[in-house]
């Protein structure tokens, strides 16, 4: 290798082409070499060889002597098995995967720290590099693995790539790198704006079209003041009227006859020019658009090596199969489905499949499927997760919610397979019965599932005991636009995300019935809850009275509603525009979007839509559709009690209806702060810390900061019961705080009399 003190680091733009070359061909490489040793074939092995040639071509002009070393053995080892004359076994993998994870750690390394870094590892690459010689002549050389360079995660990249011209590409000179574009870094930030400029061109280019109606209109306008003048032109020469007032109408005549030819030929070059805008203006959308669009394939690049390790560390067979790698994802999207997907494949070889004695005594073959599967479907991104393993033995999930204190256990009898399924994606949830380094430490499949809420899909999971498992994800195709049903309520329109609606009625207001003074409507045999949108987003009823009620109905995961609006204005394909973070979580609302004519209109959040209306109907707060407003109907005092455990709610929502209080739930932090900002009119809040989405601190706090709701007493009542989690818990604002085990006596009932009195 050369001598680090003399490295060129001058020279930084060569050395960052030499790690963006190095990046593209070692990605290629840890992929690659996990399917040859399955498949051997001379066509799989080629672009391997072709990838270390190209790396140890270009590590030899920047003057990275040892790398070329190291490339130069992997490329002969490739190139012997390809020729035939080597049959590659799982010690030839093995070390030139190591030797892959040398080159892909030198890829991530600073340019500045490169020259150093490779003189502290060069004994340990000239060992790897003759370990690969050596098992090229079929000799015993190994490299320990505790002593093989391991690579450093590579911190999620925030530039994208985008085509750039042949020149910026490092050439091997033995044998140049053919490629018909390379790639250029540009900041995601560069890259939003760009997106977000590309679609306000659209609206702009959509917005000529009024104009030409509006030119139209008075083109019509001129010829009818042309006709108008013509007749009193004719009446004034039939009655011989003065010569000069025939003569300035003639002349007049002739004037707007020159204005309607040229006021012609403009509209008709107008319309011209708009069409061409239009144009192009959605091949720049489109574009933009296809930039921020990735194949599938960028994003699980490691997963085949994982799922190898990880089948070698655990004893089993695996067949590991990636099916639409092509498929086309939203960057933004793809850079989420790391982690979940990480975990559901973890998941799916440590607990789904079965060890080969086990599969080979289930009469199956000895070696596991594991497929990952992405597709476009029905406008959506679908993702699967499937395996042929054991299954979910349903008995004893459902003994494991009991035993969890989720549910009581005459609840759980009565649970569908579904449902039981649904209590794999609570936070902390897990079947494992005992902790290992690859699963088991309580870290559910809530990762999934806050991944897909956050894009604004939705998860759903399949199971057959002693036939396997499939986790499905549905996403949206790009974060960047939604197809929304465009809705009008109360003259303002509203987007609910088509993905989000399961259908959309117009039903005879007769036909609606009442339960409980609940309204529903019942369709292919299922009650419908009936909800009028103005009461869920507080705005102000209509005047007007349709005999007809427009329904769009949504659901989550448990529940299904009717929302009724005052009418469909159309599906539309929205550009989505974020909403100031000044704002915090606005209720029911997900973003912004600017409609054709240029109005602004907001996206609706289907998960606090649902939330929304489950609390309306739960509660008896709920208005009739068409009705007015009734505010608390009840004296009593209202309590708002905030817990992620269904079981802390019930007890606390029991026992303080017991006591005369009116209560009401929120699911979390966020179902509180929404339930809050709804005007509830509560007179106390009792809170949980540890809860997803908003903890029970971060609840506190904004409600002390808020001007109208700083009054408010809020008690705390939490397992944690130490003196620092109390002390916490009262310096953000609380006015009491207690444990859950004072629900044995009547502590929580004493606390809320001393903080608002009797009911």
């Amino acid at each position: 290798m050369s001598d680090p003190d003399q490295f060129d680091l001058e020279d930084l733009s060569l050395l960052d082409l030499f790690r963006i070359e190095a990046e593209n061909y070692t990605r290629i490489l840890d992929k690659g070499l996990v399917e040859v040793e399955a498949n051997q074939s001379p066509e799989k092995i080629e672009p391997l060889m072709r990838a270390a040639h190209s790396i140890k071509g270009a590590a030899r002009i920047v003057g990275l002597d040892i790398v070329v070393s190291l490339a130069h053995a992997m490329e002969d080892v490739l190139s012997q098995a390809q020729k035939g004359g080597l049959r590659l076994t799982s010690h030839h993998i093995d070390l030139l995967l190591q030797g892959n994870d040398v080159l892909s750690r030198l890829s991530s390394t600073e340019i500045s720290l490169i020259p150093s870094w490779l003189a502290e590892e060069a004994e340990r690459i000239e060992g790897l590099g003759l370990a690969i010689r050596e098992s090229e002549k079929g000799g015993e050389a190994m490299v320990e693995k505790e002593k093989s360079p391991q690579p450093t995660p590579v911190p999620a990249a925030q530039p994208v790539d985008v085509p750039l011209q042949e020149k910026a590409v490092v050439k091997s000179p033995a044998k140049p790198v053919e490629r018909e574009e390379g790639s250029v870094r540009v900041v995601s930030g560069n890259l939003n704006r760009l997106m977000g400029l590309a679609g306000e061109c659209l609206v702009q280019a959509n917005l000529t079209k009024p104009f030409t109606s509006s030119l139209l209109k008075a083109k019509n306008l001129q010829m009818e003041l042309t006709s108008e003048l013509e007749g009193i032109f004719n009446s004034m020469e039939k009655k011989s009227g003065r010569r000069a007032i025939r003569e300035r109408l003639g002349g007049t005549l002739r004037e707007l006859d020159q204005i309607r030819s040229l006021m012609g030929e403009h509209i008709e070059s107008f319309e011209l020019f708009t069409r061409s805008l239009e144009r192009l203006a959605d091949r720049l959308y489109c574009e933009v658009l296809e930039i921020r669009m990735r194949p599938f394939s960028d994003g699980v690049i490691g997963f085949p090596r994982m799922v190898r390790d990880l089948s070698r560390e655990l004893g089993k067979k695996v067949n590991f199969r990636i099916i639409g790698e092509a498929t086309r994802v939203d960057r933004d999207i793809l850079e989420r489905l790391e982690a979940p997907l990480t975990h559901l494949l973890r998941n799916a070889v440590d607990h789904g499949l079965e060890g080969p004695e086990e599969r080979l005594q289930a009469l199956k073959a000895g070696e596991g499927s594991l497929i990952l599967e992405a597709r476009h479907s029905s406008g959506m991104l679908h993702i699967s997760v499937t395996d042929d393993g054991k299954g979910v033995d349903m008995e004893k999930l459902r003994a494991k919610i009991v035993r969890d204190g989720r549910v009581p256990p005459e609840m759980a009898s009565t649970l569908s397979a579904g449902e039981l399924l649904d209590f794999l994606f609570l936070p902390g949830f897990t079947t494992a019965s005992k902790v290992t380094e690859v699963s088991g430490r309580g870290v559910g499949l809530d990762v999934v599932l806050s991944m897909v809420e956050e894009v604004g899909g939705s998860v759903r999971a399949e199971s057959e005991q002693g036939k396997g498992t499939s986790f499905h994800l549905y996403l949206p195709l790009t974060l960047s636009v939604v197809k929304g049903l465009v809705v009008d309520i109360g003259r303002e329109p509203y987007a609910i995300p088509l993905a989000r609606i399961d259908r959309v009625l117009n039903v005879a207001r007769e036909d609606l019935e009442v339960l409980e003074d609940k309204q529903f409507y019942t369709h292919e045999n299922e009650h419908l809850g009936i909800v009028d949108a103005h009461q869920v987003l507080d705005t102000a009823p209509s005047d007007a009275v349709s005999p007809e009620l427009r329904i769009a109905v949504i659901s989550d995961r448990l529940n299904r509603y009717g929302l009724v609006v005052d009418g469909f204005l159309g599906e539309r394909e929205l550009v989505v525009i974020p909403l100031d973070v000044r704002l915090g979580k606005v209720p029911n609302v997900s973003a912004g979007a600017i409609l054709e004519d240029g109005s602004p209109a907001l996206i609706l959040d289907v998960d606090d839509l649902v939330r929304s209306i489950d609390n309306l109907l739960t509660h008896g707060t709920l208005q009739r559709v068409g009705g007015k407003s009734e505010h608390h109907g009840s004296a009593r005092k209202r309590i708002l009690v905030v817990d992620d455990s269904l079981t802390v709610r019930e007890v606390e929502r029991r026992l303080l209806e017991k006591g005369g209080y009116e209560v009401m739930v929120g699911v979390d932090g966020m179902d509180g702060w929404n339930l809050l900002q709804g005007g509830g009119g509560f007179d106390l809040v009792i809170s949980d810390i540890d809860m997803p989405r908003m903890n029970g601190i971060e609840l506190i706090r904004r409600i002390k900061s808020d001007p109208r709701l700083r009054s408010l007493p809020v008690i705390i009542v939490s397992y944690k019961d130490r003196e620092e989690d109390r002390v916490k818990g009262l310096e953000a604002g609380a006015n009491y705080y207690l444990t859950k085990s004072s629900f044995h006596d009547e502590g929580l009932t004493n606390a809320v009399r001393d903080m608002i009195g009797e009911p």
